[in-house]
């Protein structure tokens, strides 16, 4: 599942990668919105179920979208500030 910007969509443009794939994202989007945003679909694998995640409370409280960031090690997706040329790594 891929989310739909409905507005904004004039920022200039960043990249980043997502354990090696290209994602597009805008300038001001967190982490999580460029990944979404991007195609990236999910996070992680549900740790309570069978279905895949993608953060939770997108507010920084929960543990949901936690990811690894080459240079800044691990973060919050959806509370960082993405930029270009950021390296993501799953889990």
């Amino acid at each position: 599942m891929k989310l739909a910007r409905l507005r904004d969509t004039d920022r200039p443009p960043l990249h980043l990668t997502l354990d090696g794939a290209p994602v597009a994202g805008l300038e001001g989007d967190t982490v999580l919105t460029a990944l979404l945003a991007g195609g990236a679909g999910h996070l992680r694998a549900s740790e309570f179920g069978d279905g895949p995640r993608a953060g939770f409370c997108l507010m920084g409280a929960c543990q949901d979208c936690w990811v690894s960031v080459e240079g800044l090690g691990r973060v919050r997706a959806c509370a960082t500030l993405a930029r270009d040329g950021m390296k993501v790594m799953r889990g």
